[in-house]
């Protein structure tokens, strides 16, 4: 079994130190140096808007300083990474206000991506199309409904709407094969928030789980010579041994850390696998400065992918 040396181990911890953003390393020092959760809530604060949602570029990938529910998204995860749940926080009372205002939604849940992107630098994904929204917008409700459930009380009408859209997600789920980019993994996150909610008397969470288990092992791509450019891999919805997607997919995972081990460059860390150039480089200085960002992010997923799995020298 390969594993992660020390001194690996070390060229990576350089490289975020050098180059990571404050929040970033903030998560880096929270996993693998018991650093805090103040410090990460103190950094995260800075991309909160005042109308409660995240913008500012959180989400790599889009600059707009504008609140959007796909980068309030990106902080909901951050705070359930870290298992932070505190409703009197300003940082989660701002994600109420925000989501109590039904910016940038429908009846059909929340918008993947909305008209101001267009105003700022961004990846050609982020460019805005409304009809992209009635199928990418279902990862982003999912984790939206999620939130919902754990922090509102079930008399609330946030609680009713989330109940509402949990239906009609699950009958999308059932009644289509197109989940959008975000789709399958926002369902995954759904199921998590669902369980934790003791929903279990509401909805068939068995059934949700017989359901998710074959369309995850169909997402993922096994083909390990892909792995290079842009593709799914296991980690993307097995991050752990007790995963509910890890059994009869040992090897696959395996495959996925070994790769990880034998494929980091020297005194850096993975590269990632996309780059906004689709169709032109007009933003080639500001997609140089997102690598990085990204690099950083990537960089703790795959650690912790490596530590869950015994991968790393002790």
């Amino acid at each position: 079994m390969k594993l992660l040396t020390a001194k690996v181990y070390q060229e990576i911890k350089i490289w975020m130190y050098r180059n990571a953003r404050p929040i970033e390393l903030a998560l880096w020092q929270y996993y693998f140096e018991n650093g805090s959760k103040e410090a990460v809530l103190n950094y995260l604060s800075y991309y909160q808007n005042e109308d409660g949602g995240f913008g500012n570029a959180l989400e790599a990938d889009s600059w707009n300083p504008n609140s959007s529910p796909y980068t309030t998204v990106k902080a909901i995860n951050l705070l359930k990474k870290i298992e932070f749940e505190d409703n009197e926080h300003p940082i989660i009372k701002g994600i109420m206000k925000y989501l109590e205002s039904n910016e940038h939604s429908s009846e059909q849940g929340w918008n993947f991506n909305i008209p101001s992107n267009n105003d700022y630098p961004h990846a050609p994904w982020w460019t805005y199309k409304n009809e992209v929204n009635s199928v990418e917008g279902i990862g982003v409700t999912a984790e939206i409904v999620g939130f919902i459930f754990r922090h509102y009380s079930k008399d609330s009408d946030m609680y009713n709407k989330a109940f509402e859209l949990t239906e009609y997600l699950l009958g999308k789920l059932y009644n289509t094969e197109s989940y959008g980019d975000m789709g399958i993994g926002g369902y995954c996150e759904l199921l998590e928030d669902m369980e934790q909610a003791e929903l279990s008397c509401d909805f068939d969470l068995d059934a949700l789980k017989d359901k998710l288990v074959p369309v995850v092992n169909f997402a993922i791509v096994r083909d390990t010579s892909k792995w290079e450019n842009y593709s799914v891999r296991p980690s993307e919805y097995i991050t752990s041994p007790e995963s509910i997607f890890y059994e009869y997919n040992e090897f696959i995972v395996s495959q996925e850390l070994d790769y990880l081990i034998e494929t980091r460059p020297q005194n850096n860390v993975w590269d990632i696998t996309w780059s906004w150039f689709e169709n032109n480089a007009i933003y080639a200085k500001e997609f140089a400065i997102s690598e990085n960002w990204w690099k950083a992010s990537k960089a703790i997923e795959k650690m912790n992918f490596l530590r869950k799995f015994n991968r790393i020298e002790q």
